[in-house]
């Protein structure tokens, strides 16, 4: 009995400085987002104060109005949503697609050009930089959003292909043979079996895209030289710029950028832990 009161103390001793621990990782991690959101609230003269507050004496929401007014944050909204949205879509169901190849048909050469594809995870993105940059500056896409959309068409990229992929094997081929006996074929067994069972990986190929699309700054300023094409993360590199000491501007520009990206992580996040817990296993 003793034995077990021990354990117990133990562990939750353990328990509690566990959660301690988490809880100063989580202020370390979140406090430089409330600093932002807290200077973007305050005047110029209260951004130089020492000691700085940290909390905001003056709640100034006015500063959002006014940033508004020198940060078209709705236009580079939407030209960041026109890249994303065709983007992720395309990316997440031909990452679906490769990954059903990979998981579940037999065809010659299929364990070699799986190692290919995700030895290309070992590529630096540096050297193909150049090469891409050739090939889309001869044809008269360059300029437009397609040399950002269209690569997203084929496959989605190595790391997604290969997180579908892994997924699929979690799930019993005993299904696949019994919707065969029933006369499946493979757009049946793939959009009626398989599609339902891998939702959380594709969430998480989905939300993989967005975030490193929204956050993508060096492809978008070489593909894009038009102001009025411009997207968040040029328009807010640019707008900052431009500024030499309006900080509270600033700062309420960059919540304006970063708060969507927030808001589409948080819808999806319980999807995103699910398929990344599960990524990997096989029964």
């Amino acid at each position: 009995m003793n034995l077990y009161n021990d354990r117990r103390t133990r562990e939750n001793v353990f328990n509690s400085l566990a959660l301690i621990g988490t809880i100063i990782m989580a202020i370390l991690v979140l406090f430089p987002i409330w600093w932002i959101i807290r200077s973007s609230l305050m005047s110029l003269p209260e951004l130089y104060a020492s000691p700085p507050a940290v909390i905001p004496p003056n709640w100034l929401f006015s500063n959002y109005p006014r940033a508004l007014e020198q940060f078209p944050f709705w236009l580079y909204l939407k030209n960041t949503m026109t890249i994303i949205i065709p983007a992720v879509l395309a990316g997440t169901i031909t990452a679906t697609f490769c990954g059903y190849a990979f998981a579940r048909l037999r065809f010659p050469g299929k364990k070699f050009i799986f190692s290919l594809c995700v030895g290309s995870m070992l590529l630096p993105a540096m050297v193909t930089l150049i090469p891409l940059y050739i090939m889309w500056s001869r044809t008269p896409l360059m300029g437009t959003y397609w040399p950002l959309i269209l690569p997203y068409f084929c496959g989605g990229g190595a790391f997604n292909i290969f997180l579908i992929r892994q997924f699929m094997r979690t799930i019993p081929m005993e299904l696949d043979e019994a919707a065969y006996i029933d006369g499946a074929g493979h757009w049946t067994i793939l959009t009626r079996i398989i599609v339902p069972a891998v939702k959380p990986a594709m969430i998480v190929v989905a939300l993989l895209l967005f975030i490193l699309l929204w956050n993508d700054l060096l492809m978008q300023t070489i593909y894009i030289h038009d102001a009025d094409k411009f997207t968040i993360s040029i328009g807010l590199t640019i707008f900052r710029s431009s500024l030499r000491q309006d900080w509270q501007m600033l700062m309420c520009a960059t919540c304006m950028a970063f708060i969507p990206g927030v808001i589409f992580f948080l819808i999806g996040q319980k999807y995103f832990i699910e398929g990344i817990v599960l990524t990997g296993m096989k029964n």
